[in-house]
C-alpha cells in the first residue's frame, strides 16, 4: 500500500482549496490596477475624471475584501484538509502495523515507529495545508502580471525578468554532485550527534557511578566537532549561491534593474512616463515563484522524506494466509530442515533445523549469543516463514493456520516484555477479552504476582505506567500470567524469568512443570531450567550441534558439557564475588 490512494481520495477538496486560492491571488491584484490606474488618471493632462477615480477606488476595495474572503476559506479548508489527512495517514498506518509480521515490528525500535506516527505525519503539513493555495498562487499572480505587463511594453517586460533568470540560473549549482554529498554527509552528521546526545543522557548514571564521564564527554565533543566541521564546509558549499540567488530577488536590484531598463526606454521617447508605474508596482511580484520555491525548499524536501517513510510503513505486507486453512490434529511441533536469514542476500542465522516437541514436554534452547536462540523460538508463533524448510504444528505448516487458529494454540512471553497502558487485569486477559476476574486471579497465582498486585493501589484495577511502574520481573510475572489466562497449548518462553529473584523464579518453574499436558520450548540461561528440560538442544552457528536429555549429554563430555561447566563455573564465580562483597561490608 502507497499514499497515493488515501490523497487520491481527497483530489476534490484539493482542487476546491486551489481555485480558492486562485481566486482569492487574482483578486488581489485589484488593488496594485486600481492603484495603476489612479496613477494614470491623475497624472494625465487635463481634469481629473472623478468617476473613473472613484470607480477605481471601489474596484480595488472590492478586490481586497475578494482576496481576503476567499484566501481565508482556502486557508481554513487546507488546513481541516490537512487534519482529514493526517487523520488517513495515521489510521492506516495503525492498520498496517496491526497486520504486519511481528518478527518485522521486533525489529523495529518502538521510537522509530512513533516517529513515523507521530512526526512524520506531522511533517506533511506544509504539503499538505499550505503548499498547494501558496505554490499555485505564487505562479498565477505573476503570470497574470506578467501578461499585464507585456501589453503595456514588452521590452521593459523582458528586462524586468533578468532578476528571475540570474536567480534561476543558480539552482543548478545547489545541485550539484557535491552539494548532494554534503547534504548527506549533514543529515549523517545531525544523526550521529542526535544518538550521542541520548546515550549521554541515558548512560549518565553509569557514567558517574564509574567515573567514565571524562570518555563519556570526549565523545559526545567528537560527534559535536565533526558535526560543526561538516555543517561549515556545508555553508561555505551553498553560502556564495544562497547570496547570489537572494541578492538576484532582491527588491533592491529589482527596483534597480526596472528604473534603468525604464530610463532607458522613457528618455528614448519609446515610452511614456506614467507607463513605468505597472513595472514598480508588479514587477516585484515576478520573483515571487522563485522566492517561493527558495523558502519552501527544505520543508517540501522534509516532507518528501517523511512520505517515504510512511510509504515504507504502509508497504509492509502481511505474512500471507491460507485460502483453505487447515486445524493441527494435536500439539507435536516439528522443525524439518529449517533454515532462515533476515535478509535475501544476508547470512543464514538458522541452518538446516530438524528437532520435534513432543506434546507435554519441556524442551530448552541453550548456547552462545549469537547462536540463533532466539530466531528459532520466534519462528513457532510465526514472528517470521523460515527461508527454507517447514515448522509443523499437528502436522501442518504453521503457513497453512489461519492465524487465530495458531494464535489459540500457541502464547508466548518475550524476555523484552511490553504492557499496555491499561489496567492488570485487561493486561493479564489481553488474548481473552472475556475472562472472567476469576480466570484472570487464578492465572496471577501461577505466576506467582496475585499477591504483588493485591497490594497495589487499586489492585487488579491499578492501570500500570500511570499508577504504578512495576520492576522487570514483575512485568515478566504479568507477562507470563497473560500466557497462562490464553491456556494455550503450546507455551514460548524468551527466558521470562530473567529479571525474577532466585525464589520468584523457582515457583514460576515448579509451576510451569506442572502443567505436563502443554508443549513448552524455552530459551535457557540458568542452569536451573536446563535440569529442568525434558530435551535440550545446544545451537552453534545456527545449527543444532547436540541434542538429548541433560544427564545423556552430561554424559557424552561434548560440546553441552563444556558449556554447562562454564555456566556453572560462572556462577560459582558470581557467587564468590557476592560473598566476598558481603564479608567485607560486614567486617567494616
Amino acid at each position: 500500500m502507497n499514499t497515493g490512494p488515501l490523497l487520491r481520495a481527497h483530489a476534490p477538496s484539493f482542487a476546491v482549496v486551489v481555485v480558492l486560492q486562485v481566486i482569492g491571488a487574482v483578486a488581489g491584484l485589484a488593488p496594485l490596477f486600481a492603484v495603476i490606474e489612479l496613477g494614470r488618471a491623475l497624472l494625465s493632462p487635463g481634469p481629473v475624471d472623478t468617476d473613473r477615480v472613484w470607480t477605481f477606488v471601489i474596484l480595488g476595495a472590492i478586490g481586497l475584501f475578494v482576496r481576503l474572503v476567499f484566501t481565508g476559506a482556502s486557508s481554513g479548508l487546507g488546513h481541516v484538509l490537512d487534519g482529514k489527512v493526517q487523520l488517513s495517514l495515521r489510521r492506516a498506518l495503525a492498520r498496517s502495523l496491526g497486520q504486519a509480521p511481528i518478527g518485522w515490528l521486533s525489529r523495529r525500535r518502538s521510537g522509530e515507529l512513533a516517529k513515523v506516527v507521530g512526526d512524520d505525519v506531522a511533517a506533511v503539513h506544509p504539503f499538505i495545508a499550505h503548499a498547494p493555495g501558496e505554490l499555485v498562487s505564487a505562479f498565477v499572480v505573476p503570470l497574470v502580471s506578467l501578461v499585464y505587463l507585456l501589453t503595456v511594453d514588452w521590452r521593459l517586460t523582458l528586462i524586468t525578468l533578468i532578476p528571475v533568470v540570474l536567480a534561476i540560473a543558480h539552482v543548478p549549482l545547489l545541485m550539484t554532485p557535491a552539494r548532494t554529498r554534503e547534504q548527506q554527509n549533514f543529515d549523517a552528521a545531525m544523526g550521529r550527534i542526535a544518538t550521542s546526545v541520548v546515550e549521554f543522557v541515558q548512560g549518565i548514571a553509569v557514567v558517574k557511578a564509574f567515573g567514565g564521564s571524562e570518555r563519556a564527554h570526549r565523545k559526545f565533543l567528537t560527534a559535536a566537532d565533526e558535526f560543526v566541521d561538516i555543517f561549515t564546509r556545508w555553508v561555505r558549499g551553498v553560502s556564495a549561491v544562497a547570496a547570489g540567488m537572494q541578492l538576484a530577488l532582491s527588491p533592491p536590484f529589482v527596483l534597480l534593474v526596472v528604473l534603468i531598463g525604464g530610463t532607458v526606454r522613457i528618455t528614448s521617447g519609446d515610452m511614456a512616463p506614467v507607463d513605468l508605474l505597472p513595472f514598480l508596482l508588479l514587477g516585484l511580484g515576478l520573483t515571487a515563484p522563485v522566492a517561493a520555491l527558495g523558502h519552501g525548499f527544505d520543508d517540501m524536501q522534509a516532507a518528501g522524506r517523511a512520505v517515504s517513510r510512511i510509504r515504507e510503513v504502509l508497504g509492509v505486507g502481511a505474512l500471507p494466509q491460507p485460502a483453505r486453512p487447515a486445524v493441527p490434529q494435536d500439539n507435536r511441533v516439528e522443525l524439518r530442515d529449517v533454515r532462515f536469514s533476515y535478509d535475501d542476500d544476508g547470512p543464514e542465522v538458522l541452518r538446516g533445523i530438524d528437532l520435534t516437541l513432543e506434546p507435554g514436554t519441556l524442551t530448552a534452547v541453550v548456547g552462545p549469543s549469537g547462536s540463533g536462540k532466539s530466531t528459532l523460538v520466534q519462528l513457532l508463533p510465526r514472528f517470521f516463514d523460515p527461508t527454507d524448510g517447514s515448522v509443523r504444528l499437528g502436522g501442518v505448516d504453521l503457513r497453512e493456520i489461519d492465524s487465530r487458529e495458531l494464535y489459540r494454540r500457541v502464547s508466548f512471553v518475550l524476555q523484552d516484555v511490553r504492557l499496555l497502558r491499561a489496567s492488570v487485569a485487561d493486561n493479564i486477559a489481553l488474548a481473552v477479552p472475556h475472562a472472567t476476574t476469576e480466570d484472570v486471579m487464578r492465572a496471577a497465582q501461577l505466576a506467582h504476582i496475585h499477591d504483588r498486585v493485591l497490594a497495589l493501589p487499586r489492585g487488579y484495577e491499578t492501570v500500570i505506567g500511570e499508577e504504578v511502574k512495576l520492576s522487570g520481573g514483575e512485568a515478566q510475572r504479568i507477562a507470563i500470567a497473560r500466557a497462562l489466562a490464553a491456556d494455550t497449548p503450546v507455551l514460548v518462553l524468551d527466558e521470562a524469568t530473567a529479571f525474577a529473584d532466585p525464589q520468584t523464579d523457582q515457583a514460576v518453574r515448579q509451576t510451569l512443570a506442572t502443567l505436563r499436558d502443554r508443549t513448552v520450548l524455552v530459551i535457557a540461561h540458568r542452569l536451573e531450567t536446563i535440569a529442568d528440560a525434558d530435551l535440550v538442544v545446544m545451537l552453534e552457528d545456527g545449527a543444532v550441534v547436540e541434542q538429548g536429555r541433560p544427564t545423556d549429554l552430561l554424559a557424552q563430555d561434548g560440546k553441552f558439557a563444556a558449556f554447562w561447566r562454564t555456566q556453572q563455573s560462572a556462577v560459582a564465580d558470581d557467587s564468590e564475588a557476592r560473598a566476598g562483597v558481603l564479608q567485607g561490608d560486614l567486617s567494616r
